[in-house]
C-alpha cells in the first residue's frame, strides 16, 4: 500500500534506496498523531526532508527532539546561546566533515538520530548525502555476511578535548525494525577486533567503499527552511565540501541505545610473540 493512501502528508520518495520529502506538516505545532506518522515514515525511508520550517523556535526544536528521546549536549561543538541541546554546525567553526560517517560511533551508545536545519549556505554546493546500511549489508554475499555477523569493531576518536573508544558489532540489529545493517564507517572505525591489522584494514577498505555505493545513496540540496531527520543507526552521511561560502545550521541529536547484534564467534586477535625480536617490539604488537 502506498503512503499516499495511508497518510495525510504529501510523501515524495527521492530514490529507491532511501530518502523522502514530506510536505504538509509544521514541526512547530506537530500533533501526537502526526508525530507517530512521521516516525513511521522515518523508519521506512531512513532520512526524511521537511521543507518550509522557517522561523522554527529553539524551544520547539528541543520539544520536538525530545519526542524521540533524551537529547545530547555535544562535548566540543558550539551550541546556541542558552540552549546547550542545540548544536551549531558551522563551516567556519570545524563544521565541515567531508567523509562518510555515522555520528559518534566512538561512544558506547551512539545517537539514534539527528535533526538538522541548514540556516544559511551557498547557492550552489553544500549538499549532504546519505547511504542505506540495510542495503549495504543485504548486498553482500551470504558467506561474507556470515563472517561479519560474528565480528566486532573498535570505534575511536582522539582529538583535543575528546578521547573515546567503544566496541560494537560489525552488523547491528535495528531495535525497532529487526533488520540487520552494516555498522562500520570510515571516520570512526579503527579496526575489527578479531582480525589482524592487515586483515582488518583490507576488509574495512572494501566495506567502506561498498557501503557507500551510489545505488545505496540519496543526495539533498538544502533550501531555506529545510529540515532533515535521519536514523543514525542504519545510515551514513557525507557533507559535500564543494563550496567557499559560509554554511551553518542548527542540529539536535537524540541520545542513543546500545548497538546489538550477534555474539562474537572469536576472541580478540592477539599476535603470537616472535622471540627473535626485542620484548619492546612484542609489547608494541600486543598493544594492537
Amino acid at each position: 500500500m502506498s503512503d499516499a493512501l495511508t497518510t495525510a502528508f504529501d510523501v515524495r520518495p527521492l530514490t529507491s534506496a532511501l530518502g523522502a520529502e514530506i510536505r504538509g506538516v509544521r514541526l512547530e505545532e506537530i500533533t501526537d498523531a502526526e508525530f507517530a506518522e512521521l516516525h513511521r515514515l522515518l523508519l521506512k525511508y531512513l532520512v526524511i526532508f521537511i521543507p518550509g520550517q522557517e522561523n522554527w523556535s529553539a524551544e520547539s526544536r528541543i520539544a520536538f527532539g525530545r519526542r524521540f528521546g533524551a537529547l545530547e549536549e555535544h562535548a566540543y561543538l558550539p551550541h546556541l546561546d542558552g540552549h546547550p541541546q542545540i548544536q551549531v554546525i558551522d563551516s567556519e567553526q570545524n563544521g565541515k566533515i567531508p567523509i562518510w560517517h555515522t555520528d559518534m560511533t566512538y561512544t558506547s551508545n551512539p545517537p539514534i538520530g539527528s535533526i538538522l536545519q541548514i540556516v544559511d549556505g551557498p547557492p550552489q554546493g553544500g549538499d549532504t548525502m546519505w547511504s542505506n546500511q540495510y542495503l549495504a549489508y543485504e548486498g553482500l554475499s551470504a558467506p561474507l555476511r556470515d563472517l561479519l555477523d560474528g565480528l566486532t569493531a573498535i570505534h575511536a576518536i582522539h582529538i583535543p578535548g575528546l578521547d573515546s573508544r567503544a566496541e560494537h558489532p560489525v552488523v547491528r540489529v535495528h531495535p525497532e525494525t529487526g533488520r540487520r545493517a552494516l555498522f562500520v564507517n570510515r571516520a570512526h572505525t579503527s579496526h575489527i577486533a578479531q582480525l589482524s591489522r592487515n586483515e582488518s584494514d583490507s576488509l574495512l577498505q572494501y566495506l567502506h567503499g561498498f557501503a557507500t555505493s551510489p545505488e545505496f545513496t540519496c543526495r539533498h540540496h538544502w533550501k531555506p527552511g529545510d529540515v532533515a531527520i535521519w536514523d543514525n543507526r542504519v545510515t551514513q552521511h557525507y557533507a559535500v565540501d564543494d563550496y567557499a561560502e559560509r554554511r551553518w545550521g542548527l542540529r539536535v541529536v537524540v541520545l542513543g541505545d546500545t548497538p546489538a547484534g550477534s555474539e562474537p564467534r572469536w576472541d580478540h586477535y592477539r599476535p603470537v610473540p616472535d622471540q627473535r625480536y626485542a620484548p619492546d617490539w612484542v609489547n608494541a604488537k600486543e598493544a594492537y
